[in-house]
């Protein structure tokens, strides 16, 4: 896509150059139906006023961009993403310029203004959707971006991204090792690429019966809060075959799991095993067993992915190092076995 011009919004409003920046500079010499007609059409076409010096310029932005669809107050649980943002600063001389929207289309909305306004150089994209348009308007804009997270190949895009799948197996044949055969996960956002593959790795590992015979398996969706992650343990504990594990999504819902057993009167780990996925400083303290990665490199990774590509280097695929189940306090062997 072109970025409008003054000579488009000429064009567009039938005026001439001249009075086309005498409008949008809110300069006399054109009439009020004159400007209001140039501020009409300039809008409709995406127009910013930074567009004309940036291109004649040619100035790099000096700046990358992250946007997080979060309520604002939900941001300050997220461990995951403070260490991940303070990988990507680390790895980079370019400005991080960071905004958190309430809404997908807040976010592509944010992109397009970006884009116009030539504020950043280039974009991480992360949360990705199982069809997420954010790809292709990327390849549209001709805006630099690296898919962070998303397993795969993602159009005209570089990613970086860890085994979503191999990790989640894992997790549940260390379950079954310990004679476990309910076992319950409580998951994120279920339109989020990396909950797919979770979802279909845990189908996968619950029903396959192999040397160790099946096991009961059951998916609770949460969105990362405590709050969810409160309210689906209760459920899952108030059922009469309640699970006697339970792995959760992030590390924020796991701690209030533990919060609610307790209140129940369901002893971890000896009657409930709990595991969390992303460690953190919360895991650790609380002595949960978790998968645990290094967040820090990884923003590292996907930042110089990042500025390879706005560098001009070609897209690629860079797959991280698969979390490692960190065993505590919070699992142990299933009731009776």
């Amino acid at each position: 896509m072109k970025r409008p011009t003054i000579k488009d919004i000429a064009a567009a409003a039938g005026v001439s150059k001249g009075a086309v920046s005498l409008a949008l500079n809110g300069r006399s010499g054109v009439s009020e139906q004159t400007r209001a007609r140039v501020l009409a059409v300039a809008s409709s076409l995406g127009y910013r006023p930074s567009v004309t010096a940036r291109a004649l310029s040619s100035a790099s932005a000096d700046a990358v961009g992250l946007v997080l669809v979060r309520p604002p107050r939900a941001l300050g649980d997220e461990a995951f993403f403070f260490q991940l943002i303070a990988g990507m600063q680390s790895a980079m001389s370019s400005a991080l310029l960071l905004q958190v929207v309430e809404s997908r289309e807040a976010e592509i909305e944010l992109y397009r203004r970006w884009w116009a306004e030539h504020r950043v150089d280039g974009v991480f994209l992360v949360d990705l959707l199982v069809s997420d348009p954010r790809v292709e308007l990327m390849s549209s804009l001709g805006l630099p971006a690296v898919v962070v997270g998303g397993a795969g190949h993602h159009g005209e895009l570089a990613s970086v991204w860890a085994d979503d799948y191999a990790a989640m197996t894992s997790v549940v044949e260390y379950l079954k090792s310990l004679g476990h055969r309910r076992i319950a996960r409580i998951a994120g956002l279920g339109s989020l690429l990396h909950t797919v593959r979770r979802d279909e790795a845990f189908a996968s590992s619950v029903v396959d019966g192999g040397a160790s015979g099946g096991v009961d398996g059951v998916v609770v969706y949460g969105d990362y809060s405590a709050e969810s992650g409160a309210a689906a343990t209760r459920e899952l504990l108030s059922r009469g075959d309640r699970p006697t594990a339970i792995v959760y999504d992030n590390d924020v819902m796991a701690v209030a799991g533990v919060e609610v057993a307790s209140s129940l009167g369901v002893a971890v780990p000896a009657e409930l095993s709990i595991v969390a996925w992303d460690d953190s400083v919360l895991c650790q303290h609380g002595r949960l067993t978790a998968l645990s990665r290094d967040t820090f490199a990884f923003g590292a990774r996907a930042a110089r992915a990042l500025l390879a590509v706005v560098g001009g280097a070609l897209p690629t695929d860079v797959e991280d190092v698969l979390p490692e189940l960190v065993v505590r306090g919070s699992s142990g062997g299933a009731p009776g076995a």
